[in-house]
């Protein structure tokens, strides 16, 4: 048998033990939105294009016209929502107003997805900022992330602390929540806030509600309830609606599909 030389050995132990590790993405403002009251953000699907029309995506009760009630989605809505839209440091570089609301609803996710008349090659242009990416993938729990509130001007740091079965408050009911662990102390105007996982830089939710006094599935005091029905409280704990449906219904060119085979969003009532 061969013998190797000890300092061989020790030498691609060391190898092994300095091999590089992936880089955390930089988080911090840039493409987030000031939405009146809300957060939001600048986003691309993965298929989107630079010369796409840009989306923003916020919240659904962060829709400024008549809340949607549950069970109710509305489809390319006229808009002429107007946002402000951040530099990396967090200081408005200009105004972006919406032509249309591609797709709202308050029932199974908390989203409003709107369209700009600018092409993301034409934001990067005038504002120096691009967008955030929706991950296509399920987050998963233990998952560190940032959460972006464009509207507080200011980042929260926590964990995905679970994916919770669903989230009550009042007559809504979200589906496959990320649910925070407590370090993230969301509150109003931190709605619509793109969650960002660190690890790759993309947006796998967006921030949605909070239980802010210990009541149980009320306005602003979310419940959970398990598989077997079993209702709970956290208070202090915030949630996220997860984003990654959105990819499964948006077709090349920025177009809803929600026919599509595979899409995940909730349909409109026929």
């Amino acid at each position: 048998m061969r013998r190797i030389g000890v300092a061989v050995v020790v030498a691609a132990i060391g190898l092994v033990l300095a091999a590089p590790q992936a880089a955390a993405a930089t988080v911090d403002f840039a493409g987030s939105l000031n939405v009146d009251g809300c957060s939001g953000s600048l986003v691309r699907m993965p298929t989107s294009a630079d010369d796409d029309k840009a989306f923003v995506l916020t919240n659904g009760h962060c829709y400024e016209g008549p809340g949607p009630v549950p069970d109710e989605v509305l489809v390319n809505k006229p808009s002429q929502r107007v946002a402000t839209v951040l530099d990396a440091a967090g200081n408005g570089v200009g105004l972006v107003q919406a032509v249309k609301a591609v797709y709202v609803t308050m029932t199974g996710t908390d989203i409003s997805l709107y369209q700009l008349d600018l092409s993301y090659r034409q934001l990067e242009r005038k504002f120096h900022v691009r967008p955030l990416t929706v991950s296509a993938k399920r987050p998963s729990t233990g998952t560190d992330i940032r959460v972006v509130s464009g509207g507080l001007k200011k980042i929260f740091s926590c964990n995905v602390d679970q994916l919770t079965y669903r989230v009550l408050e009042t007559g809504y009911v979200t589906k496959d929540v990320l649910r925070y662990t407590s370090a993230c102390q969301t509150g109003p105007g931190s709605s619509g806030s793109p969650v960002v996982d660190t690890a790759t830089g993309e947006v796998i939710g967006i921030n949605n509600t909070s239980n802010r006094d210990g009541g149980q599935c009320t306005v602003n005091n979310p419940c959970e309830m398990d598989r077997d029905g079993v209702i709970s409280v956290h208070k202090g704990i915030a949630y996220g609606t997860q984003t990654y449906w959105l990819t499964t219904c948006i077709t090349r060119g920025n177009r809803l599909d929600l026919g599509r085979p595979g899409c995940l969003l909730p349909q409109p009532a026929r």
